[in-house]
C-alpha cells in the first residue's frame, strides 16, 4: 500500500460513512472482502488535481514549489464578467487584427460578430480603468487583454461597433417596413376589387335579412363584418349544416351555373337561358354546377393573398419602426460627433454617407406610410369595419378568418362531391345541404334559387 508521503490529492466524493455493527452483518462486509482492486495510477490521472496522466518527479516538484507556477493574471473586470467575455471572444470568427482594421475602415465584420461585440461592451468606468492601465499588458487576462488592445487603439470602439451593427441590420429592417406597407396597399386593392367576395357578402346579407324578417334586425342595408365570425354558429334545425356552409354552397352553385351558361354561349348554343344548361336530372345539374363553381370560390384565397398577409402585420411595430430607425440615426450621429478620436479615417467616410442616405430614405418612407395608412382607414370605413379596440388592421384579420372558414367549407363540399361520384340514386335530393334535411333553410333555398336569375347588386363599385 502506498504511503501518504508524496501521495497525490484527489477530488473528494461526498457521502455519509456507515459505521460497522457487530450485531448484524451488512452488505459492505461482503464487498470489502472482495477481490476487486482500484487502479490507483488511473484514479490519480483522472481525478487528481493535475491534468496530466504521467506522474514524474519533475511535475511533483512543480506542485511542491509555488515559484514554478505561471504568474497570476490581472483582472480589471469582475471575474465572472471577464470569464463570460472571454467565452464570447473565443466564439468570434474574426481575429483581433481584423477587428481593428474594421474599426478604422467602417466595414469588414458580419452581423453575428458585431452583435457579439456589442454584448460585451464594458461600462464607462471599466473603459476608463482599462485605458489607464500602465502595468505590463501581457499579464492581463484574455478579456482584459482584448479590450486593452482595442480601446488603446480606438477609444470609441464600442460606439463604432454599435454604428456598424445598425448599418448591417438597417437594410433588412427598412425592407421589411417597405414590404409591409406594400402588402397593406395591395390588400386594400384586393378588398376593393370585390369579385366573388362581394357576392359572398351579398348572399350573407340577403340570407340574414330573410332570417331576420319581421324583426328590428331585418331589412338591413349592410352589416358589421364581425358577423362573419358567427356564421358557423348558426345551424339548421337538425344541426347538420351551418349558415356559412349553406351560403357558400349557394354562391358556388350560382357561379357554376354562370360558368355553364357562358361556356354554352361560346359554343353557339341557343341563347335561351334555361336551354343553355346541361340536360339531365336536377341532381346531375346541381352536381355539375357545384363542380364548376367550386374552383371559382376556392380562388378567393389566392386573390386575397395580400389581405391574409396584412392580417399578420403588427400595427404597433409598423408605425413605430420609422421613428425607431430615425432615432437610431440621430443617436449615432450625435455619438460620432462626441468622439474625439474620430478623424478623417475610412470609418467617418463610410458612416457619414450612410447616415445621410438613411435620412433621405426615411423621409420618403414616412410619407409613404402616411399615404398607405390613410388608404387603410378609407378601406376600413368603406366596409364599416372599425374595431372597438382601435386596431386599424382589424378588417384584414376578420377577412382572413372568414377566408379560412370558407376554405374549410369548400374542402368539405369537394369531399362530398367526390364521394357522390361513386353513385347517387336517380331522383334523390341534391347531395349537399338538401331541403329535406335542412328545414330551417328551406325558404332560403327557394329565395336564392329565385335570386339567381336576377342581376347582382355587387356589379357597381364606387371609387374612394
Amino acid at each position: 500500500m502506498k504511503g501518504n508521503v508524496g501521495q497525490m490529492k484527489l477530488k473528494p466524493l461526498h457521502w455519509d460513512k456507515v459505521t460497522a455493527n457487530a450485531d448484524y452483518s451488512m452488505v459492505w462486509n461482503e464487498i470489502n472482502n472482495g477481490s476487486f482492486r482500484v487502479d490507483d495510477d488511473l484514479m490519480e490521472a483522472l481525478f487528481g488535481y493535475t491534468t496530466t496522466s504521467q506522474k514524474t518527479i519533475e511535475k511533483s516538484n512543480k506542485l511542491s514549489h509555488p515559484n514554478s507556477l505561471p504568474p497570476s493574471q490581472i483582472f480589471l473586470l469582475d471575474p465572472r464578467k471577464s470569464q463570460n467575455t472571454a467565452i464570447v471572444l473565443r466564439s468570434l470568427s474574426s481575429s483581433r487584427e481584423e477587428i481593428l482594421d474594421a474599426l478604422l475602415e467602417g466595414r469588414g465584420l458580419n452581423t453575428d460578430t458585431l452583435e457579439k461585440l456589442t454584448k460585451i461592451c464594458p461600462t464607462q468606468e471599466e473603459i476608463t480603468k482599462i485605458i489607464k492601465f500602465i502595468e505590463n499588458p501581457t499579464k492581463l487576462a484574455d478579456a482584459e487583454s482584448f479590450l486593452y488592445d482595442i480601446l488603446k487603439a480606438v477609444p470609441s470602439a464600442f460606439i463604432r461597433f454599435n454604428a456598424m451593427l445598425f448599418r448591417s441590420t438597417y437594410d433588412q429592417e427598412i425592407l421589411n417596413l417597405k414590404e409591409s406597407l406594400q402588402t397593406l396597399e395591395l390588400g386594400c386593392k384586393e378588398l376593393r376589387n370585390g369579385g366573388i367576395f362581394f357576392k359572398l357578402l351579398e348572399a350573407i346579407l340577403k340570407a340574414g335579412n330573410k332570417m331576420n324578417a319581421g324583426t328590428t334586425r331585418g331589412n338591413a342595408q349592410g352589416f358589421n363584418l364581425t358577423a362573419l365570425r358567427r356564421l358557423s354558429d348558426v345551424k339548421s334545425t337538425d344541426g347538420k349544416i351551418t349558415l356559412l356552409h349553406f351560403v357558400v354552397e349557394q354562391v358556388i352553385w350560382a357561379e357554376g351555373r354562370r360558368c355553364m351558361i357562358n361556356r354554352n354561349l361560346r359554343s353557339g348554343d341557343n341563347n335561351d337561358e334555361v336551354s343553355l344548361e346541361t340536360k339531365g336530372s336536377n341532381e346531375e345539374k346541381d352536381k355539375e354546377h357545384l363542380n364548376l363553381g367550386l374552383p371559382v370560390v376556392e380562388s378567393l384565397n389566392i386573390e386575397f393573398s395580400n389581405v391574409k398577409k396584412a392580417a399578420c402585420i403588427d400595427y404597433d411595430s409598423l408605425i413605430s419602426m420609422c421613428s425607431v430607425l430615425t432615432t437610431r440615426v440621430n443617436e449615432i450621429t450625435h455619438l460620432l460627433n462626441l468622439c474625439k478620436d474620430i478623424e478623417s479615417d475610412g470609418f467617418v467616410r463610410e458612416m457619414k454617407g450612410f447616415l445621410e442616405d438613411c435620412r433621405e430614405e426615411l423621409n420618403v418612407v414616412r410619407e409613404e406610410e402616411r399615404r398607405v395608412l390613410d388608404l387603410v382607414r378609407k378601406t376600413t370605413a368603406y366596409y364599416q369595419a372599425k374595431d372597438r379596440e382601435g386596431n386599424p388592421l382589424h378588417l384584414f384579420v376578420i377577412v382572413k378568418d372568414f377566408l379560412k372558414n370558407v376554405d374549410q367549407v369548400c374542402a368539405e363540399i369537394r369531399k362530398k362531391l367526390q364521394k357522390g361520384k361513386v353513385g347517387t340514386s336517380a331522383g334523390s335530393s341534391p347531395p349537399l345541404s338538401p331541403t329535406s334535411r335542412s328545414p330551417r333553410f328551406q325558404n332560403l333555398q327557394v329565395y336564392f334559387r329565385a335570386q339567381r336569375f336576377g342581376t347582382s347588386s355587387s356589379d357597381s363599385e364606387d371609387d374612394f
